[in-house]
């Protein structure tokens, strides 16, 4: 079977950060580990239980968020679904079924879901919608839905601050946007859930600090290799890279550094017929 080709979006594995595919799969295990316990304790509380299956990660890339699930929850039925068949791949022996999909267009019957989680993947869609009506089209009623996502707007505190960075991150932000992405769209996250249909819907904040992490655990999104593809475009110069580059050296050797970042989650379930 011919895999499905690339959706129009932000989200290409291979120019995401330094060290092309390999770093990236680097970097979602980082990113997995950072947060997943409190990404945990918003899915239970909003009822997920081993009972709650199927769950329907869409967008599961290499199996990172899969692996954790499966951990937590071994008695859950998980299928995990992404577009890039190679990245997939790698998710095989997670303990989930596997399945090369568009997250608009899913091989799932209707009603046959339990829980739908999109986790990182809405801010790389040019529009959002066709993935959230599959969504609601596979949960049975009263199924759950769980969207993370993240806002640039409130995503990363940090003390010392380095404004002389600002412009770097508004061009980092910029290319996102020029292929299609959105990384304000946690704020918008909850009114397109009601919108497509959805019940109940709720927002649930999280945070990961350096209080609890070592600061160089924050490295795959504060470090500069996220930058190196930039620079490999165009879109950075190598004197901003080098720019960044010193600052995170300041950061990350700074005893009294301190680092937050926020991540949201929205919740809500699939309406039960009138």
């Amino acid at each position: 079977m011919t895999a499905p080709p690339r959706p129009a979006g932000s989200y290409d594995p291979a120019a995401t950060t330094s060290g092309g595919l390999a770093g990236e799969l680097a970097r979602l295990e980082a990113q997995a580990a950072l947060s997943f316990d409190q990404e945990l304790r918003i899915l239970r509380e909003a009822g997920l239980t081993e009972a709650s299956g199927p769950l329907v990660e869409v967008g599961a890339g290499s199996g990172a968020v899969t692996r954790r699930l499966r951990t937590a929850l071994p008695g859950l039925s998980l299928t995990a679904v992404d577009i890039d068949a190679d990245l997939l791949a790698y998710a095989e022996g997670c303990g989930a079924r596997t399945l090369v999909a568009d997250a608009a267009d899913l091989p799932l019957e209707t009603g046959s879901a339990g829980c739908v989680l999109l986790r990182y993947v809405l801010q790389h869609l040019s529009d959002p919608r066709p993935a959230l009506a599959e969504a609601l089209r596979v949960l049975r009623p009263g199924g759950l839905i769980a969207v993370t996502e993240i806002d640039d707007a409130c995503w990363g505190l940090a003390t010392p601050s380095y404004p002389e960075l600002a412009t770097v991150h508004a061009k980092s932000a910029a290319a996102q946007q020029s292929a299609g992405g959105d990384r304000t769209i946690g704020r918008r996250t909850t009114r397109l859930l009601r919108r497509a249909g959805f019940d109940g819907v709720d927002l649930r904040p999280f945070a990961t600090t350096n209080d609890y992490r070592p600061t160089e655990d924050f490295a795959p999104h504060l470090g500069p290799g996220r930058l190196q593809p930039l620079v490999a475009s165009g879109a950075v110069s190598l004197g901003e890279f080098a720019l960044a580059a010193d600052r995170w050296n300041r950061f990350r050797t700074d005893p009294d550094a301190w680092v937050m970042l926020l991540g949201l989650t929205a919740t809500a379930t699939a309406p039960y017929p009138l």
